[in-house]
């Protein structure tokens, strides 16, 4: 069970972080990603971090404002986003899987998924 928490409203410019709590089993050998769902439009990837921490991937749209990290001590995994965009509002969701080398942004792979949480960016 993956559950999602630390969304909210914030201004443009400002930040938020997203917390992604797994319990039940160990994920600590899966990659967990994010993704996040507008309303009118499809779930899109904006980032992920395999297993070890090691790798990390970003959307064009989010790189270099968003930061994912992950404590497998603490089976939780985090996105840090900064310089928030009204278009950044969306439901974000947070996922988990074995995710083979270049499918990371395909939401199909993931077996795992949370609740989401609301992140509106007000301009």
């Amino acid at each position: 069970q993956l559950v999602e928490s630390g969304g909210g409203l914030v201004q443009a410019g400002g930040s938020l972080r997203l917390s992604c709590a797994a319990s039940g089993r160990t994920f600590s050998s899966y990659t967990m990603g994010w993704f996040r769902q507008a309303p009118g439009k499809e779930r899109e990837f904006v980032t992920l971090i395999r297993w070890s921490g090691a790798s990390t991937y970003y959307a064009d749209s989010v790189k270099g404002r968003f930061s994912i990290s992950r404590d497998n001590a603490k089976n939780t995994v985090y996105l840090q986003m900064s310089s928030l965009k009204p278009e950044d509002t969306a439901i974000y969701y947070c996922a988990a899987g074995i995710i083979p080398a270049g499918f990371g942004g395909d939401a199909a792979r993931y077996k795992y998924w949370g609740q989401g949480t609301q992140v509106t960016v007000s301009s």
